[in-house]
């Protein structure tokens, strides 16, 4: 089913093109080539990278482009779209958001690429960061399940361009140097279950307490002897000396 998409949609190319030359205009090949992402919003809470960022997607696109400086602005907007009946198919997001005089319910990315793909789950993200953590990409990637990831530095307008292309055609799209770096040393595959543990932890809750949480929350092994060892894989894995050492280090790599 997807080749005869695939086919149509260069089918209609070429008759675009044909029928252009036929009248003697000039062919737009920057308006044929992205007709799958025609609505685009941005979140980002610097002016100067928005607009430096909104300037280079004009250069070569032509879908319309929205941006948000709050998450909970870009979640209303999405909101709107969707009754609309005039979605977005792309979020362009960062990672951290300063904190104002404003009380926001959503202050991260992340958090934003959750509650955005629960309100609409075909639309594609991509996250726009200063971030190079591997075991953040990684994380990101798996859950919430994002399309892309972007470092910020001197290259990223050119990965960005061309993360939005490769997009159009396919689920994930990782610049071939981002790549590299996920690859230069082994990164863990940190599951769920090590998330809300972890969490747990975070909170200051006992290995009973912990137990009894998870329990309750149907989310399994919920033994204390299974949480217990599972705390000393992660305590030899992130190289801690306790439970305190422990979350600082997940901290530090942004998995909590």
């Amino acid at each position: 089913m997807r080749k005869s998409v695939v086919f149509n949609k260069t089918y209609a190319l070429v008759l675009n093109y044909s029928f252009s030359l036929y009248l003697g205009g000039v062919v737009d090949f920057k308006l044929n080539y992205n007709q799958m992402f025609k609505k685009v919003l941005i979140a980002e809470d610097i002016d100067t990278i928005n607009l430096g960022l909104i300037d280079e997607l004009n250069k070569s696109f032509d879908f319309e482009i929205h941006h948000a400086k709050y998450c909970d602005d870009a979640i209303l907007k999405c909101k709107k779209a969707i009754l609309d009946n005039e979605p977005y198919d792309l979020l362009i997001s960062d990672l951290s958001f300063m904190q104002d005089h404003r009380d926001c319910i959503i202050n991260s990315g992340e958090e934003l690429a959750k509650a955005i793909l629960a309100l609409q789950p075909e639309i594609k993200i991509i996250i726009y960061s200063i971030d190079d953590r591997p075991q953040k990409i990684k994380s990101l990637l798996k859950n919430p399940g994002v399309n892309g990831y972007i470092c910020k530095g001197r290259e990223s307008s050119k990965e960005m361009i061309s993360t939005i292309k490769n997009l159009q055609e396919n689920d994930t799209y990782l610049s071939p140097e981002l790549v590299r770096m996920l690859n230069q040393e082994p990164v863990y595959e940190i599951q769920d279950y090590d998330i809300s543990l972890l969490k747990e932890l975070s909170y200051g809750h006992n290995q009973d307490i912990i137990s009894e949480n998870l329990k309750a929350q149907g989310i399994h092994p919920s033994s204390v002897s299974s949480i217990e060892k599972r705390i000393n894989k992660l305590k030899i894995y992130f190289k801690a000396k306790n439970t305190v050492h422990l979350i600082s280090q997940v901290k530090d790599f942004g998995l909590i």
